[in-house]
């Protein structure tokens, strides 16, 4: 288990070299110059061609591309990516604080929907074609069917303003988590109780589910079995979820005044302020890597098949 842990983790190096040079070149792909960019997002009036000059010199925009983005890299390695052009503030803190916002939100929508998937999902496997099952099915499917903006806004007409129960926006306290958790746990509760209720009915008619209840187990033994065997490809499905949940916050994030990474995002490339937008797509793409290799190792830790066909 050691060695496959060891080799998944190498994988990260090539993948963050990739990563690092496309969010490098994707930035610099536009059509204008860099130094004009710059000087747009700083607000400057009227734009001279020595204006121009001076900042390609203070930028460093003038120098070939690859020593550009070897100094970038160097930088980046060291969780530096500059100061904002328009703030002026230094891009790490600007993005670890967003982040730790973001990431906040995304822990509290991962546990509210593991939790109430596998209940429903457990739930409609005992109790399958009755109206239980029926009901929960048809209320899912419409719920995520639903925009997430249009939810978020119509709970706070309904909590906030009909009922002033809960706060619209901030971060002040645990009542300002409440609306925009369950508006994100909505969707992926839609998705991921289908996949928990028919990766376990498969499983349901699957012979050692016959074997067991032959030997006299009970049923609750018989459901935590069949639960169980059923969790290898949720597991990896989710463990991809979370670090959708970090990009998918955008929405979220602007309905609720959410001070997260992505309305941090959104106000860069509305500004264009390109160290912002260069670090966002960097950091997010290594959280993607990072969790599907942590999705591998959990599917290798459950399933000793996996650990072997690698060796």
């Amino acid at each position: 288990m050691r060695e496959y842990i060891i080799k998944r983790l190498l994988f990260l190096i090539p993948m963050f070299f990739i990563v690092s040079f496309c969010a490098f070149l994707l930035v610099n792909l536009s059509a204008k110059e860099p130094a004009m960019i710059v000087l747009q997002a700083q607000g400057v009036p009227a734009i001279t061609d020595k204006l121009v000059q001076q900042t390609n010199q203070e930028y460093g925009f003038d120098r070939p591309f690859l020593v550009r983005y070897g100094d970038w890299l160097k930088q980046a390695i060291k969780f530096d990516f500059g100061t904002s052009f328009v703030t002026k503030k230094d891009v790490s803190k600007s993005i670890l604080t967003a982040f730790g916002y973001t990431l906040a939100l995304a822990l509290a929508t991962a546990v509210t929907t593991i939790v109430f998937s596998l209940l429903f999902g457990i739930l409609c496997v005992i109790w399958e074609g009755r109206a239980f099952d029926r009901l929960t099915r048809a209320v899912m499917f419409i719920l995520s069917a639903m925009p997430a903006y249009w939810i978020g806004t119509l709970s706070i007409w309904l909590f906030s303003v009909k009922l002033p129960w809960l706060p619209t926006s901030g971060v002040g306290s645990l009542k300002n988590f409440i609306l925009p958790t369950l508006v994100m746990s909505i969707g992926y509760c839609g998705f991921y109780f289908r996949m928990i209720r028919n990766s376990m009915l498969e499983n349901v008619n699957e012979n050692y589910v016959f074997f067991l209840r032959s030997c006299g187990v009970g049923e609750k033994k018989i459901v935590r079995h069949i639960l169980k065997n059923s969790l290898q490809t949720v597991i990896a499905a989710f463990s991809m979820a979370i670090p959708g949940m970090v990009a998918g916050t955008v929405v979220i994030e602007n309905v609720f005044a959410w001070p997260g990474l992505g309305r941090l995002c959104v106000s860069a490339i509305f500004s264009r302020d390109i160290p912002i937008i260069q670090a966002y797509v960097l950091l997010l793409a290594l959280f993607y890597c990072t969790f599907n290799i942590l999705s591998d190792i959990i599917n290798a830790a459950v399933n000793p098949r996996l650990r072997k066909a690698s060796s």
